[in-house]
């Protein structure tokens, strides 16, 4: 059997360069490749387009790339939680392509099927709409929207085996699985990692047929972006 399995996070991230075009999964902090970023940060490459839901917390995710000024281009659905991203975009040092989340869940997923674009209702009448091809479908107008084209796709699960098969935990499964086999080269950091046939199959998220690259991360710290609790009686 084909195995996936590289040694460690440096092995997994062979051949990313500066100027490349880089897919990040997770929700908020939820589900995020931290080990892929953190070794992104250590080889310091520039110039970057970071496709992700979001920009991370300042320092934390994709917030330690933007700390450094390695991102050229983010393209997210929210960053609020982000100061130095609004003072990087407010200043001029940050290019950002702000889209509808359905419309970024769908052009990972258009890119993963190997469809070229798509028409969707969202965002048409807004500025989300200014230079796109528009066409009505049932009387009710539609906007082009191209599939990404990515370099790498770094995704975090909780589990998986050496021939790349993935089990996502809980809200991990957010936009993991539709960026798998979105980039020309999907990564795919686990916090636990099998030998191949130990995974149920029907308990199997993502095959490993979209997968490239495999290794299991190390010191995963979590966080949650906002914890509210509530208070005991």
């Amino acid at each position: 059997m084909i195995t996936k399995k590289v040694a460690d996070v440096s092995s997994a991230l062979k051949g990313v360069d500066s100027g490349m075009t880089f897919m990040f999964g997770g929700f908020g902090l939820s589900g995020i490749p931290e080990n892929a970023i953190a070794e992104l940060v250590r080889l310091n490459i520039n110039k970057l387009t970071c496709i992700s839901n979001n920009a991370g917390v300042d320092d934390f995710g994709l917030g330690l790339l933007l700390h450094q000024h390695q991102i050229k281009k983010m393209i997210s659905s929210y960053v609020g939680e982000n100061a130095e991203f609004e003072r990087q975009m407010l200043s001029g040092e940050l290019e950002v392509e702000l889209i509808p989340q359905g419309t970024l869940a769908e052009r990972c997923r258009a890119a993963q099927a190997g469809f070229p674009a798509f028409y969707t209702p969202a965002g048409y009448g807004t500025e989300v709409a200014q230079g796109k091809e528009s066409r009505e479908f049932n009387g009710k107008m539609h906007i082009l929207e191209y599939a990404f084209d990515a370099d790498f796709a770094f995704v975090k699960a909780w589990k998986g085996d050496t021939a790349g098969n993935l089990i996502f935990k809980g809200t991990a499964r957010n936009f993991n699985p539709n960026m798998c086999g979105a980039a020309k080269i999907t990564v795919a950091e686990v916090e636990e990692l099998v030998p191949a046939g130990e995974l149920d199959p029907n308990e199997i998220h993502m095959p490993g047929i979209f997968i490239q690259r495999i290794f299991q991360g190390v010191n995963y710290e979590k966080r949650i972006e906002q914890r509210t609790v509530r208070q005991r009686n």
